[in-house]
């Protein structure tokens, strides 16, 4: 084993050619502050920041990472990462610059933000949404006091952003000087790692650390990024313990999103959580006469009633739907009160195939997988767990949380296991896909095979 002075020299001639690789400022962010640390068997250890995250610095640059080391030592060498290590010649105390402003918080007021569309009055209320639309109104009359927080979680496309908005924007109206913040986890996520690359996390901390009603949509992102749960969680706390309202969305309830540190679960389940269905016949229908409205056109009934039969999925699509038949009348300076149902079966004739393409069952995506791995179709559901069994049955158990709507408890029985197997399982795939091309590959031909 080298001794710590070659295993710097090793790294700095290894990270130099690193930097030529990749731009200033990504070099800066993710590269710059790794410190070596030893060689350990056929690893070499490299040290990482604490809000540091492994994962996507793995996922995307592990890689490039390992074989400048292993052209440097002259074999094949992996890579290993361990938290809690800062650059020994950084003074983070001493050598912040004076801080800039952060520009997509303090330059951004939070109405611009919003989509003015996406009100209370313009949300179709029925029985799919009702409840998380009474909880919504109710905490826009009372911030952190009734239902903090509250998490909303439904398949996408069923509204979840429409009542986030008009969440804050009702606040907005009701207290013009409250600070409120809406964004998704993923802006969230893209400020955390700004303000570690401007050294600038006390301001970070601090802007969101004071604000009077926290709104973020689809929390699920944090899962796996252990830095970002780490950071969000003390966020949260303070909020909390300040009443101040957080309201969270997610295409899933908080004790089924995977690699969610327990810690956060538990948070996020400890006010009032609440789903949204997908809508009803009544419900499609009025959701079309209110979009129609907005568009300045008036199908008529049938119309409107035809377009709601065929488009059950989801809102989003319902609403596509409609305004390829508003496009249509509009270039052709046609009537839309003309317009027949055979028309609107030829201009939505895709839309309406994808519509009327059967949803995978579990059933199906069991042959499957027992298909490709060359198993029994009985050992989906059998107690035996060998290596080559086991694993194709984790795989199944992903597949039916992926591409069903199932939930984990209606997914376990059937694999006549318990909702916590499965998600284990999903757990595991999902990591084991982050280290292994042959899986993902394996993974992509069984999905392609399913939607086929």
């Amino acid at each position: 084993m080298q001794n710590n002075l070659s295993v710097e020299k090793i790294w700095q001639a290894c990270s130099e050619r690193i930097r030529q690789e990749l731009d200033a400022a990504t070099y800066a962010l993710w590269i710059a502050d790794i410190v070596p640390l030893r060689l350990q068997d056929q690893h070499f250890v490299l040290g990482v920041s604490e809000n540091l995250f492994t994962d996507w610095l793995s996922d995307n640059y592990g890689e490039l990472i390992a074989t400048e080391i292993s052209s440097e030592l002259g074999r094949e060498t992996k890579i290993l990462f361990e938290k809690g290590h800062e650059p020994a010649t950084v003074e983070p105390e001493k050598c912040l610059p004076p801080m800039p402003q952060m520009n997509p918080i303090e330059e951004k007021p939070a109405p611009k933000r919003f989509n003015l569309r996406y009100t209370f009055d313009s949300f179709v209320v029925g029985d799919s949404n009702s409840f998380a639309h009474g909880a919504c109104q109710a905490i826009s009359g009372s911030p952190g006091v009734v239902y903090n927080p509250l998490f909303i979680h439904s398949p996408t496309g069923l509204g979840k952003t429409h009542l986030l908005q008009a969440v804050a924007q009702e606040v907005c109206k009701r207290k013009a000087n409250a600070k409120v913040e809406y964004l998704f986890s993923e802006e969230f996520c893209n400020l955390y790692i700004d303000a570690i690359n401007r050294k600038t996390l006390p301001e970070f901390r601090n802007h969101f650390r004071n604000v009077d009603v926290l709104l973020i949509d689809d929390v699920h992102f944090f899962a796996g990024k252990e830095g970002l749960q780490e950071v969000f969680f003390h966020t949260f706390n303070v909020l909390y313990n300040s009443h101040k309202q957080i309201v969270l969305t997610s295409d899933r309830p908080p004790s089924e999103i995977g690699r969610l540190e327990k810690r956060l679960v538990s948070r996020f389940e400890c006010g009032l959580t609440v789903d949204i269905q997908s809508p009803n016949l009544e419900t499609r229908i009025a959701i079309l006469r209110q979009k129609q409205n907005d568009h300045s056109v008036k199908f008529s009934d049938k119309i409107l009633q035809h377009l709601a039969g065929r488009v059950k999925s989801n809102i989003r699509r319902l609403e596509g739907a409609l305004l390829q038949l508003v496009y249509y009348v509009t270039v052709t300076n046609g009537r839309a009160s003309d317009m027949s149902t055979n028309l609107a079966d030829s201009l939505l004739a895709g839309l309406f195939a994808e519509e009327a393409r059967p949803s995978i069952n579990i059933e199906q995506i069991q042959r499957v997988v027992a298909d490709y791995y060359d198993i029994r179709l009985a050992d989906m559901n059998s107690k035996r767990r060998p290596a080559n069994i086991a694993f194709p049955r984790q795989i199944a158990m992903y597949f039916s949380r992926k591409l069903t709507e199932l939930s984990l408890p209606a997914i376990a029985e059937q694999f006549s296991r318990n909702h916590a197997t499965v998600l284990h399982a999903v757990n595991a795939v999902e990591e084991k896909i982050e280290m292994s091309p042959n899986l993902k590959r394996d993974l992509a031909i069984i999905e392609k095979r399913l939607k086929s």
